[in-house]
């Protein structure tokens, strides 16, 4: 029986669900000045060097080998192919239906940990995620006329949806790293991995960079120290400690954070239908969760 999250656990997924609600914002202001490509090197290289500098005054060293293919398939489909196609996407959808889209990922997640990492599948969190994803085809449907402040387009949604793949599967190939190499570790080298990934786009770095303006720039950065360096290995932290579905479940709480952020910083709002989804994200959340009252007292009854 998988044990439940350490109280530790549930704050570091707390810290990364609020960091990463605050990123598709951040995405949304440099992505103004910033082409996708060069942003998701920019942020990547920011977080390497933080999540290196950590790791040499921790004195971490490399990974167990055990570790790598794990690391090298996390950082290519989660560091690399995810933050470049969420960038174009997010110049195509709002930030809180890009939130939203991306966030069917879960739904993947668990059904991949479900076939290769032999994760179970428990009623509540199927229904609990179930819930959510109805609530994120909600949002997709009622952002296609564009209405209320936000949009979206047709590639801005195929985007969006490519993005949660990529996802989905980073997620799952990062899990069996997490047994050899330590969070920090999987997610410093995953983050390098995207790094040389995001090689090509160097010269669009080096040339946007020196005509955007200081706030574009700064978000930038900002992408790479917090949403990157501090909420992925928070997320890799808390993932060690329970399964992949129930983590990807945590992460619809996303999209109700990134409205609210989008309505007060951005000032985009979507549309109603968009809000009443995000409602019911919220509530899959809670459902998904949550524990039945048999494996409660199951659990009780072990710790005594």
């Amino acid at each position: 029986m998988q044990k439940p999250p350490s109280r530790l656990a549930l704050v570091a997924a707390v810290v990364t669900v609020l960091l990463w609600a605050s990123a598709f914002v951040s995405i949304r202001s440099a992505g103004a000045a910033y082409s996708p490509g060069a942003l998701a090197l920019g942020r990547l290289l920011a977080g390497t060097l933080v999540l290196g500098a950590v790791l040499l005054v921790r004195r971490e060293g490399l990974p167990p080998r055990a570790a790598w293919p794990g690391i090298v398939l996390s950082g290519l489909l989660w560091f690399g192919v995810y933050m470049v196609v969420l960038n174009w996407g997010e110049q195509e959808v709002d930030a809180g239906t890009a939130a939203m889209l991306v966030n069917i990922g879960p739904i993947l997640m668990a059904l991949l940990g479900a076939r290769f990492l032999g994760e179970s599948l428990p009623p509540r969190l199927v229904v609990g995620m179930a819930v959510s994803f109805t609530g994120a085809v909600t949002v997709g449907l009622s952002m296609s006329g564009g209405t209320s402040g936000g949009h979206a387009s047709v590639l801005g949604v195929a985007l969006c949806l490519l993005a949660a793949m990529a996802y989905a599967g980073g997620v799952v190939a990062q899990k069996p790293a997490l047994a050899h190499g330590s969070a920090l570790q999987v997610t410093a080298f995953g983050c390098l991995v995207g790094v040389v990934a995001c090689l090509p786009f160097t010269g669009r770095l080096v040339e946007e960079a020196g005509r955007a303006p200081l706030s574009a720039t700064l978000n930038m950065v900002y992408l790479g120290v917090f949403p990157t360096a501090l909420a992925f290995t928070t997320w890799a932290y808390a993932l060690a400690r329970t399964t992949a579905g129930r983590m990807g479940a945590t992460t619809y709480a996303v999209p109700a954070l990134v409205i609210l952020l989008a309505w007060g910083l951005l000032g985009e709002l979507p549309a109603p239908l968009a809000l009443l989804g995000g409602a019911m994200c919220l509530a899959g959340v809670a459902v998904s969760r949550s524990r039945s009252r048999i494996s409660a007292n199951a659990g009780t009854a072990e710790s005594t």
